[in-house]
C-alpha cells in the first residue's frame, strides 16, 4: 500500500512539473512574439494588440489538482470556453461578453481576478442574449432576442427588470442606455417583410415606452436592418445601418445629425457594418464583418484608423465574422468574432500595460 501511494504521489508530482513546463512554454512562446502596433511601423502607432480571450480560466485560474484530472481525463473540470459570442460591453474592468449558445453572458472580472455567467437562473433567465450595454453603475443591459425584452441586472449578476416584451419587437437585437441609467434605447432590426427598422425608447424606472426614433427607408434619418448602437457623452445616438451600409447619428430627440460611411470596399466606406462603439472623445469605432477589421473615425466622419484584416487562420487581429465591439473607459478596444470564438483586446499606446482598470490583468 505504501509504495502505492508514493509511485502515485511521484506521478501526480511529475504530471504537475509537466503541466507547469507547458505553461512557462506557453507564456514564453506568446512573450516572443512581435508585438502588433496600428498604424505599424514607420508610421506613429496609435494601439497595440494586447491579448486574445476565450476561457475562463485566462482571469480564474485553476487549481493544480483540476489540471491533474484533466490531464488524467481529457475533460475540463472548470474551464467555460466561449461557445458563439455576439456583443461586448465594458465596464470599469467588468467585461460582458453574450453567447447565443451558451445563453448566458460571461462575465471577467479583470479587477476581482474572477469568472461567472449571468442569465443560468431564474428569475432572470436569459433564451438569446443579442447586444450588450452598461450604464455608469455597471448596471447591466441585455437584448434578450428570443424573449422580446431587455433584461436588466446589476453588476453582480442579480436580476432587476424586465423591458419591452413580445408585442414590442419583431427583431430586438441590440440595445443602448444613458449614463444614467434612465433612458433604454432598443434596436428593432425588423426584416424583409416588416416596416420596424427603428429604435424604441423605454423609461428604466417605469418600463414606459416613451417614443420610437426613425422609420424604415433609404433617405438621411431612416433605417434599414439597423443593428448595434451606441451613445455618447452628449447623448447623441450612432445606429448601424445595416441595410444602407452607413453609421447615422441622431440627437437625444431622435432628429438626423449626419451620416458616417458609404457602401464600398475601400477604407471609410462599409460592405457589411455590425458593430459600433464611442470613445470619450467621440471617435466612431465601427466593425465590418466583410473588411475583417474596425475602422475609426473622427466625430466629423473622417477616417483615422483601421485595424486588423479578414483570415481564415487563427490569429492576432485577424478575423472572419467580426461582431460586436465596445471602447472602455480607458481607451481601450475590444471586438468579438464569432467565426474563431474569442475576443480580442487593444490598448492605446499612451496607455502603460498595467495601467487602467483592465491593466490589473498584467499584474
Amino acid at each position: 500500500m505504501q509504495i502505492l501511494m508514493r509511485l502515485t504521489t511521484i506521478l501526480i508530482v511529475a504530471l504537475h512539473l509537466i503541466l507547469l513546463g507547458c505553461a512557462s512554454s506557453s507564456e514564453k512562446d506568446a512573450q516572443e512574439l512581435e508585438t502588433l502596433y496600428f498604424p505599424p511601423p514607420p508610421e506613429t502607432a496609435r494601439f497595440v494588440y494586447e491579448r486574445t480571450v476565450q476561457t475562463s480560466t485566462q482571469i480564474e485560474k485553476s487549481s493544480s489538482q483540476d489540471d491533474l484530472k484533466e490531464l488524467l481525463t481529457g475533460v475540463s473540470l472548470t474551464s467555460r470556453s466561449m461557445s458563439k459570442p455576439f456583443d461586448v460591453t465594458v465596464c470599469k474592468g467588468l467585461i460582458f461578453v453574450s453567447d447565443t449558445v451558451l445563453r448566458s453572458v460571461m462575465v471577467f472580472d479583470v479587477p476581482g481576478k474572477r469568472f461567472f455567467e449571468i442569465g443560468k437562473e431564474k428569475p432572470g433567465t436569459l433564451q438569446k442574449p443579442l447586444g450588450l450595454a452598461t450604464d455608469d453603475d455597471c448596471n447591466l443591459y441585455v437584448a434578450d432576442s428570443s424573449s422580446k425584452r431587455i433584461m436588466v441586472y446589476d453588476q453582480a449578476g442579480n436580476y432587476l427588470k424586465a423591458l419591452g416584451g413580445q408585442d414590442w419587437f419583431d427583431r430586438l437585437t441590440h440595445v443602448a442606455v444613458d449614463a444614467e441609467g434612465t433612458r433604454v434605447y432598443a434596436v428593432d432590426t425588423g426584416g424583409v417583410g416588416s416596416e420596424n427598422h427603428h429604435i424604441l425608447v423605454f423609461d428604466v424606472n417605469t418600463g414606459k415606452h416613451l417614443r420610437n426614433i426613425s422609420k424604415r427607408g433609404s433617405e438621411q434619418g431612416e433605417l434599414n436592418l439597423p443593428r448595434d448602437i451606441d451613445i455618447d457623452a452628449n447623448g447623441r445616438l450612432y445606429v448601424i445601418d445595416g441595410g444602407n451600409f452607413r453609421v447615422q447619428v441622431f440627437d437625444e430627440n431622435g432628429e438626423f445629425v449626419q451620416q458616417v460611411g458609404q457602401l464600398g470596399r475601400q477604407y471609410g466606406q462599409f460592405a457589411r457594418p455590425k458593430g459600433v462603439s464611442i470613445d470619450k472623445d467621440g471617435n466612431i469605432y465601427a466593425s465590418d464583418a466583410a473588411h475583417g477589421n474596425f475602422q475609426i473615425f473622427n466625430p466629423e466622419g473622417r477616417l483615422l484608423l483601421f485595424v486588423g484584416n479578414r483570415s481564415e487562420k487563427f490569429e492576432r487581429a485577424a478575423y472572419m465574422l467580426p461582431a460586436g465591439i465596445d471602447v472602455d473607459e480607458d481607451g481601450r478596444v475590444y471586438m468579438i468574432d464569432q467565426y474563431f470564438r474569442k475576443l480580442d483586446i487593444y490598448r492605446p499606446v499612451t496607455l502603460g500595460e498595467n495601467e487602467g482598470f483592465v491593466g490589473a490583468w498584467a499584474k
